[in-house]
């Protein structure tokens, strides 16, 4: 059954004689063509990510949209329609005419238009819960149904939606309700809640929050008007409630007004009497003390008591002086050599006589001796005044010493005198200043008095022609009418956001799972995820699935247990889609090494199941097609299948030639020949115990050396890398390898370690083909429109005759 090749045929390709359709140039069909992305600006590649993420879970994105969206559209048509009241109240200039009796114009109390605070608390006491329990109490909707079940519409949920987008009509319901059920106004001057009655406070409290969530208080702009809004699914109901609100405010206004000056009045009345009772009993106070401290006048002109002691004070300060004085020249006397000096001021005329003599004395010696009588007499005079001298040094230093301590003792008793008097006099003064303080402190008290009675008296006055006149500043504009249209809920615009925020996460979602998706699924996830180029893409061949005639993977399996079809190509899938694509592989492997062809060709991949053996038999086939010879060898010795898919004899094969010493006539007498396709195989053989000891061995290479002098072309389907060595060692004798990688499902890590470990070894990685990828719409349509249908109607009638 073995047909030997001619070893003398005319090797490798001949371009000439084959047309376009069989081996197109590598320029026509780019590698990535119809899957990968144009590769344009960086933020072009990237929008493009995010758009090609989108379209991959563009069900998933429009499911969640049509739900969440469906789901708010229900939701919102079912709700009630609301409908809006509205009043507007004027906040005037708080002023009082009757005030203008006294001051000649109205007095203006509070200018709203001057004080933003003003209108800011008007709007808090509108919605304060003081005022609303008087609503509530007013209208009684404690009890009221309307109030508290508003009657649910009439129209169905279909209408509703349709009222949305402007298709039903728009015409107001009419409100059903019952006698017992309408708002009357009970009461508005009751009396208010107050924090002692808890109880009231607490059973009102639910009603006072329903009327607070329901009611909005606004100013007009730059006006005086205050706004209130009720909104409410009765509008009966919201006129009525958003009124009473109002007239409840006026009232409580005039009330507080009103109450301010009767309050003030009695007071001021209160207040009256008691100053009056004080100055009296402070008068009949100030003239008992006036009799029991003897205090006559506090004139100052009229004050002897005060004038004696300032006299004292004078004397006593002279005396101090004086004192010293005396006491300073006594002490200085008492200093040795001090008498002297006073003496000698006192003899200082006979001191300047006896000078003068001693000088005569002298002249005189100069012309006669001392017995010459002028000499002698003028000596009597010298000893005279020396004794005149030394007689009054005695008598002035005796006499000096007792006038000067006689003066000190003098002016010492005149002080201490004057000081007695002086500390007498000082403690009568201050007795009569504490009194007098006393004394002035209630005459002060007394003034104080009468000054507040005059000024409560005027304001009593003025607080009564104030209650007399008093007028209300806040005023009823616009009362609140039914309304007729309903103002809520907007239920497009929610739909409108309901519709974008789904829409915006189900792009994130989208883009999540993307995120998490570590599949290889396009060329481009290829490129960057391998840094390989990608040679083809595979498509998953739904609807198009051809099987060999009388194949047994056409209807119950491929013989590998998964229970999966092998799309394989027959010669009436030419123009298919799955055979352009194999083609497309076969045009890049051919033109992927410059000079010449590879000859040898690994096909390998990381994982079982990617369609390794599907691409080998495929890429064999369309070599096939180029009328050179092909050898497909089975090198899969863990699973070999090629027996079983061509339906050959498995007893010799590659595991015979490399277990024993062959020639290469016995080599090539063992390879087979497949008569449909053309093909010649190389089973694997029996099974062997060590598969990678056989195929890293000196005999394989033998073996393909031996094959390359006789095939065109040797494809060589081995076991997965990342699980087996044995596609590893196959690497390092082959001159290319191609990796094929299941889109969508293999793992970028796992095609990554697969890749590793091949350029770890040294093997010549050609590219990728990235298998059973889905087309897109487009791409489908472009083979049915450009080739017809005929093709496939016979493709038909040939997988029935198959079967």
């Amino acid at each position: 059954m073995n047909d030997k090749p001619d070893p003398n045929q005319q090797q490798g390709l001949v371009p000439s004689q084959n047309t376009a359709n069989d081996i197109p140039q590598r320029d026509t069909y780019p590698p990535s063509q119809g899957y990968g992305m144009d590769y344009g600006p960086e933020g072009e590649a990237h929008l493009r990510d995010y758009w090609r993420s989108v379209r991959r879970h563009l069900w998933l994105l429009l499911a969640i949209t049509a739900l969440v969206t469906t789901l708010v559209a229900i939701y919102m048509a079912r709700k009630p329609d609301i409908y809006e009241a509205r009043v507007r109240i004027q906040v005037d200039e708080d002023s009082n005419p009757a005030l203008g009796a006294f001051k000649g114009s109205p007095v203006i109390v509070n200018k709203t238009y001057e004080d933003p605070g003003y209108i800011n608390t008007q709007i808090q006491i509108l919605s304060s819960a003081s005022l609303l329990s008087r609503v509530v109490k007013a209208l009684d909707l404690e009890h009221n149904q309307s109030f508290l079940r508003p009657p649910s519409q009439t129209r169905s949920t279909w209408q509703s939606m349709l009222r949305m987008v402007g298709i039903g009509r728009n015409t107001p319901e009419p409100q059903k309700s019952t006698p017992s059920d309408r708002l009357t106004f009970v009461d508005t001057s009751g009396p208010k809640t107050t924090a002692d009655n808890l109880e009231e406070v607490n059973r009102l409290a639910p009603h006072v929050e329903s009327l607070q969530q329901l009611l909005e208080v606004q100013q007009v702009k730059d006006t005086r008007l205050i706004e209130i809004h009720f909104t409410h699914p009765d509008p009966q109901v919201a006129a009525k409630v958003v009124n009473t609100i109002a007239e409840v405010y006026v009232l409580t206004n005039l009330e507080k007004k009103t109450e301010t000056n009767y309050t003030t009045g009695d007071f001021l009345q209160r207040r009256i009497a008691e100053l009056q009772s004080d100055i009296r009993t402070n008068e009949e106070k100030l003239i008992n003390y006036a009799k029991s401290n003897q205090i006559l006048s506090l004139d100052d002109s009229q004050n002897t008591v005060v004038d004696r002691l300032s006299g004292l004070n004078k004397q006593l300060l002279e005396a101090e002086n004086e004192r010293k004085s005396f006491e300073a020249a006594y002490r200085v006397s008492q200093e040795p050599g001090a008498m002297d000096a006073i003496a000698a001021a006192n003899t200082k005329d006979l001191e300047t006589k006896l000078a003068d003599l001693k000088g005569r004395m002298t002249q005189l010696l100069a012309d006669n001796t001392e017995e010459w009588p002028e000499v002698k007499e003028v000596a009597k005079q010298i000893a005279g005044l020396e004794s005149q001298i030394l007689e009054a040094h005695s008598r002035a230093s005796s006499t000096e010493s007792k006038l000067l301590e006689t003066r000190f003792h003098q002016s010492l008793d005149r002080e201490r005198a004057l000081r007695k008097s002086f500390n007498e006099q000082r403690g009568t003064t201050l007795t009569q200043n504490e009194a007098a303080i006393n004394y002035r402190i209630i005459q002060q008290e007394i003034g104080t008095n009468k000054g507040l009675l005059e000024s409560l008296l005027q304001r009593s006055k003025e607080n009564d022609v104030s209650a007399a006149g008093t007028q209300n500043n806040i005023h009823v504009v616009d009362y609140a009418a039914t309304p007729k249209t309903a103002v809520g809920p907007r239920r497009l615009q929610v739909i409108v956001v309901a519709l974008l925020l789904s829409l915006t996460f189900g792009v994130g979602l989208a883009l999540f799972l993307e995120y998490l998706d570590d599949t290889v699924d396009t060329p481009d996830d290829v490129e960057k995820a391998l840094r390989l180029p990608a040679l083809a893409v595979i498509p998953l061949a739904e609807g198009m699935r051809r099987f060999f005639p009388g194949s047994p993977f056409g209807k119950n399996g491929n013989g590998n247990g998964n229970g999966h079809a092998i799309a394989l190509l027959t010669g009436a899938e030419k123009h298919s889609s799955l055979a352009e694509s194999y083609r497309q592989l076969r045009t890049s492997v051919l033109l992927s090494k410059a000079g010449r062809a590879p000859k040898t060709l690994l096909v390998t991949s990381s994982l079982p199941g990617e369609g390794k053996t599907t691409t080998a038999i495929n890429m064999a086939y369309s070599l096939a097609q180029t009328e050179g010879t092909v050898l497909i060898v089975d090198a899969d010795m863990r699973k070999p299948r090629m027996h079983a898919i061509f339906h050959l004899s498995n007893k010799v094969g590659l595991s015979t030639i490399l277990s024993n010493e062959l020639t290469d006539a016995e080599i090539l007498n063992i390879v087979q020949r497949e008569k449909d396709s053309g093909l010649y195989v190389l089973t694997c053989g029996s099974t062997p115990p060590n598969p990678a000891e056989l195929l890293g061995s000196e005999q394989m290479r033998r073996m393909l050396t031996c094959m390359e002098s006789t095939f065109t072309h040797i494809i060589i389907d081995s076991p997965p890398v990342a699980a087996f060595t044995d596609g590893v060692l196959l690497g390092t004798l082959v001159d290319g390898v191609l990796l094929v990688v299941h889109a969508g499902k293999s793992s970028r890590e796992i095609a990554r370690r697969g890749r590793q470990v091949l350029t770890d070894v040294g093997a010549k990685i050609i590219g990728v083909v990235l298998n059973k990828a889905t087309l897109r719409p487009h791409d489908y349509y472009y083979y049915q429109s450009y080739y017809g249908q005929s093709y496939y109607k016979g493709a038909d009638n040939e997988v029935e005759a198959a079967g």
